[in-house]
């Protein structure tokens, strides 16, 4: 089997390549470097069957040679930075849905006619059914994040429709866990290493949100490939639990031993576009057998405990 990941060099993209690879399929990663790390990808590099192109989407050519080959693509890469999005609108366009349109048309000039296309449960903007199901209707999108992302979505329907492709569209909460390097347990443990006396939180601390350990993550990925049926299939990733921000912030603080003051800022939301309350339903994930092993207070603690070993993470990149 042969593939291509788009975001090869990232958090979730680096550790599904080591799982590939392990489960013996030839890989081919491709990353921009922008945010990915290439030391993610250490024990990759050093396997006969990787191959690492540094590239970006929006450059046609290198991504149509990229493709040849491949019979499945795993499309993550993407711009994540949700919080800043309205400061640099195009930017969710262009990383996200031109990149997903390139990457569905160099499919279709080769041979690669299944796609695996990482998604967010950001779609359902504030969703008035929770937990939310994958059926749900969208309301109005509250991020330009998650309307690329939902734009994506919309591309790969038409292109398996339309192309004859198989599609697989995984709808994540917030990934945890090993190479994690940006999102609130990063920022909180930078924040805490510079000031253990002084925690600013943004928004109110009562955000309700889910969290997912990456190797789950990754478990359920290749859970749903093996019992494809072809067409599009739709899957939300989560746990069936999920905490506010200040109990992230208590397991962190008693895991580091310290007791901070909480500065809240920003009001009920830490930004525009911050949902209040992201827990999904995620019970067709769960009939095909898969169950997370990893809780949502486990996952924080093993995200900080890799921060600790790597503290060169925290180093800011030019």
């Amino acid at each position: 089997m042969k593939c291509l990941v788009t975001g090869a060099a990232g958090f979730i993209g680096s550790n599904l390549v080591d799982r590939l690879l392990a489960d013996g399929w030839d890989v081919t990663g491709f990353d921009n470097l922008s945010t990915g790390r290439r030391e993610f990808l250490s024990s990759a590099l050093s396997s006969d069957r990787f191959h690492f192109i540094e590239g970006d989407l929006l450059e046609k050519p290198i991504l149509l040679d990229a493709v040849k080959g491949a019979d499945t693509v795993f499309h993550l890469a993407a711009n994540a930075d949700v919080r800043f999005g309205l400061e640099h609108p195009s930017k969710d366009l262009e990383q996200n849905t031109i990149a997903t349109f390139n990457v569905l048309e160099a499919m279709r000039e080769t041979s690669a006619r299944r796609i695996v296309f990482s998604s967010t449960g950001s779609v359902y903007g504030e969703a008035q059914v929770l937990p939310t199901p994958e059926e749900a209707p969208f309301p109005v999108q509250t991020s330009l994040y998650g309307a690329s992302k939902l734009a994506c979505e919309g591309l790969i329907e038409a292109y398996c429709e339309g192309f004859g492709f198989e599609g697989f569209i995984f709808r994540f909460v917030s990934i945890l866990g090993e190479r994690y390097s940006h999102g609130h347990v990063f920022d909180f443990y930078r924040k805490l290493k510079q000031d253990p006396a002084r925690l600013e939180v943004l928004g109110d601390g009562h955000q309700k949100k889910s969290y997912l350990y990456v190797q789950d993550c990754i478990d359920a990925i290749l859970t749903a490939l093996e019992s494809s049926e072809g067409g599009v299939e739709i899957y939300n990733l989560g746990t069936n639990e999920y905490c506010e921000v200040n109990d992230s912030i208590a397991w962190i603080c008693e895991f580091l031993d310290l007791n901070p003051r909480l500065d809240y800022t920003g009001g009920e939301r830490g930004w525009v576009g911050d949902n209040p309350f992201i827990f999904l339903d995620c019970s067709r994930i769960r009939g095909l057998g898969w169950e997370p092993a990893v809780s949502i207070r486990e996952g924080v603690i093993k995200t900080v405990k890799y921060l600790q070993e790597n503290e060169w993470l925290l180093e800011s990149r030019e």
